[in-house]
């Protein structure tokens, strides 16, 4: 038995993938055309589902050590609370070379309706610009900077999470082992959405070719724009791929999911694997049948809402 798209999935994905049939994907290394191909493809995910009219956006700027400047914007619920409550710091997806936080403001507005936990997301600066360490150190910087802020923006340093999907969720990873290492702030949770973890994820997988979204193209595109020559060699950081992780011990409560038609299965399965026998505690979800970022073009899916309502339940736990 040979694995299939979930019905209502393929429904979905057909136009796009009848759309792209006749093109030709990048070469590897090629991160203009990918940049070009796939923020248009956000682009119109993002904005294809109803905007969430209780959400305030608030704009601020946090300078780095280097002297850049760094957006960071802050979404809020009309309605929230006035005690300190949770956060969420969001790291957004793109495969470490694309996308932008205005990319993402419909799907980060969403989560914070539905969760009623604020989130500030990170317009952290992408390869191959700006290689390693730059990304997760930006990341780390917007972590300090809202723990910094948490008094202003009505947030309990205690219950702050880092949150991504994809580049993001390995950013998310990168951090929660920064700030381990470093002995920075605390983590209350770090909310992995299948996340990019593994530069080493390199060799096609012939049951998955027919099914992948992101590819292993993609992957290695990524990968080598953010660590050059190292990428998939002996001495890559953890900071960069957190898989390289030597010691997961002490790392705060991860939530993490991943589809079984994803490139990134099996780094995410020995991810949760590794976390839960260093005692981290793991809530690890496995959907049959879905590719990489799936939800965004199949929505109305019943796996979409089943993902989603696990990761509003999860920011709303906090």
């Amino acid at each position: 038995m040979s694995f299939t798209l979930d019905p209502q999935v393929a429904d979905a994905l057909a136009p796009m993938a009848a759309a792209m049939a006749d093109s030709t994907p990048p070469l590897v290394g090629d991160v203009d055309a990918r940049r070009a191909i796939l923020e248009q493809v956000i682009a119109h995910t993002d904005t294809a589902q109803p905007a969430a009219a209780d959400v305030t956006i608030t704009d601020h700027t946090m300078v780095t050590a280097d002297g850049a400047s760094i957006l960071l914007r802050w979404y809020e619920r009309d309605d929230s609370p006035t005690e300190p409550g949770p956060a969420a710091l969001y790291l957004h997806g793109g495969g470490m070379i694309l996308g932008h936080v205005g990319l993402f403001d419909g799907s980060v507005s969403r989560y914070v309706s539905a969760s009623g936990t604020p989130i500030l997301s990170v317009d952290y600066r992408r390869a191959p610009e700006h290689p390693h360490p730059t990304p997760v150190d930006d990341a780390y910087d917007a972590l300090l900077w809202l723990h910094e802020h948490a008094a202003d923006l009505n947030v309990d340093p205690a219950r702050i999470a880092v949150f991504g999907d994809s580049a993001g969720g390995g950013l998310a990873a990168a951090v929660a082992i920064l700030a381990r290492d470093r002995s920075g702030p605390a983590i209350a949770r770090q909310i992995l959405v299948m996340p990019m973890l593994d530069d080493r994820t390199r060799t096609p997988d012939p049951h998955l070719v027919p099914f992948v979204l992101w590819s292993w193209d993609d992957n290695r595109t990524g990968w080598q724009a953010l660590l050059g020559d190292a990428a998939g060699g002996p001495d890559t950081s953890a900071h960069a791929a957190p898989a390289r992780v030597t010691d997961p011990t002490d790392l705060p409560p991860a939530y993490i999911e991943v589809g079984q038609l994803d490139i990134f299965r099996d780094e995410d399965l020995t991810y949760a694997l590794r976390l839960s026998q260093a005692g981290v505690p793991v809530e690890f979800h496995l959907h049959a049948g879905v590719p990489h970022e799936f939800e965004g073009i199949a929505f109305t899916s019943d796996v979409a809402h089943r993902v989603m309502a696990d990761r509003i339940r999860v920011l709303a736990s906090l």
